[in-house]
């Protein structure tokens, strides 16, 4: 059995990899494995993004959790971080999130959150896994009174919302900000904010309808979100993606800003203001080297993980920092949320804007972005660890690192959460990498598919 957790919980295409069935062995084993030291009838709360099939998993789940005997408490529609706070602020056991994140309408995914609001470590996805292997020996399935119900509740996402304005206050008076949606979970809790806040909020994407989540909008799609800003004169453009856990952001030319330079725009103001702690920001090895530069021109120490912010949050958590995450836009600030936050990504970098009074595109200077290429190469989901078993394929990946050694860099990765090997080349000439990590991706396609 392949292992079924990836780098951020189960995915899946809905009703084909992930179904109903899966998911309700998963809410059983779930149940059980994160509430089994506890003496009283434990509750789960459960959240979802605004795809099709969210409510057919979701409600899968809860009844595989109700059938151990814990009790649900389904917010609904509600951001990955969202769901994460409210665990904690509520002190329910557990937290599980119904989201396929970035991926298009037909995935989905089943993320668990610990009682503190943590995304699981390993072991205990393992631990649940096995207990589904095994068909849940020693698991009870209580009768009568002893079964769990389902509370719904509605309210919930006001609480995240007023959560995030109480961590970072900005007031946003006459800034005109564009916000692109995704379709996804973010289509009121970040419109709301911002509303509150003061800002002029011109707001696209925002109508999901359960099946246009991430098409051609959001985080991965960020054409129409550049032009709209210039189109609108905007002061600035925020893009989530479909759960709303990671941020991106577009100046006022139409630029985009991307994960490392929103880390190095709040690390540096943060650090300037004390509030950085141990002047250090954690980052995975996918990180542009200008990152790594910027933060060695400016004192910073910058920690490299393993690519997915649950290894960012362990060594986080492990070093004591306040400050982590991708360059994709997942951004954890530990201080305030024990995950990645789209809305709190975008309050802080909102905060330097307002007290800097520079434009976001003045304070993206603060790093040299180097070209990047970065292609992903279609593989079957069970060879993607295996690329550096075939001798063609290790053979060219050993020649390309000697070519680029000393001058940029090659990082050859299969992704946690889709069946793809991703192909990476960083260096000074843009063509050149671009053509190198085409031809070396074309060939552990064609080798591996």
């Amino acid at each position: 059995m392949a292992r079924l957790f990836g780098t951020d919980g189960v995915r899946g295409i809905a009703n084909e990899e992930l179904t109903p069935l899966m998911a309700m062995q998963l809410g059983q084993a779930g149940a059980y494995v994160l509430t089994k030291e506890k003496e009283h009838k434990p509750t789960i709360m459960v959240g979802c993004d605004t795809r099709i099939s969210g409510d057919m998993l979701a409600n899968a789940l809860m009844a595989g959790a109700c059938s151990v005997g814990a009790n649900c408490v389904y917010v609904g529609i509600m951001p990955t971080p969202a769901v994460a706070y409210l665990t904690q602020k509520y002190k329910v056991d557990a937290g599980v999130v119904i989201s396929a994140s970035h991926n298009p309408v037909e995935f989905n995914g089943i993320k668990f959150f610990d009682g503190n609001g943590y995304k699981l470590p390993d072991e205990l996805e393992d631990e649940i896994e096995k207990l589904m292997k095994d068909k849940m020996p020693g698991v009870n399935f209580p009768t009568g009174p002893a079964v769990g119900k389902v509370k719904y509740r509605t309210d919930a996402r006001e609480e995240y919302i007023n959560h995030a304005i109480q961590s970072v206050p900005v007031a946003l008076e006459g800034m005109k900000i564009v916000v692109d949606c995704a379709e996804g979970a973010a289509y009121y809790t970040s419109v709301e904010a911002l509303k509150e806040l003061g800002a002029s909020v011109v707001a696209i994407h925002n109508n999901p309808d359960g099946t246009n989540i991430n098409a051609n909008c959001g985080s991965t799609h960020m054409a129409e979100l550049q032009a709209r800003v210039v189109y609108e004169k905007a002061r600035i453009g925020l893009a989530f993606d479909g759960d709303a856990d990671r941020l991106l952001a577009v100046d006022e030319n139409g630029e985009v800003v991307d994960g490392d330079q929103i880390m190095a725009i709040i690390g540096n103001h943060m650090r300037d203001n004390g509030k950085l702690k141990k002047d250090t920001i954690v980052a995975t090895i996918m990180s542009n080297l200008g990152f790594f530069l910027m933060g060695e021109r400016n004192g910073l120490t910058i920690e490299q993980t393993k690519v997915g912010d649950r290894y960012v949050l362990e060594r986080m958590k492990e070093i004591g920092a306040s400050l982590g995450g991708e360059q994709s836009g997942h951004i954890i600030f530990l201080d305030e949320n024990t995950t990645g936050d789209g809305l709190l990504s975008a309050l802080h970098l909102l905060q330097v804007m307002v007290d800097t009074g520079k434009s976001l595109s003045e304070l993206a200077g603060i790093m040299e972005v180097l070209p990047q290429a970065l292609v992903n190469a279609k593989v079957a989901n069970h060879k993607k660890e295996k690329y550096m078993e075939y001798p063609v394929i290790a053979e060219a990946i050993g020649r390309l690192e000697k070519a680029f050694a000393g001058e940029g860099r090659v990082l050859i990765r299969p992704s946690g959460t889709e069946p793809l090997v991703r192909v990476m080349i960083e260096g000074k000439d843009k063509q050149v990498i671009r053509a190198e990590a085409e031809k070396l991706a074309m060939l552990i396609q064609d080798v591996m598919f």
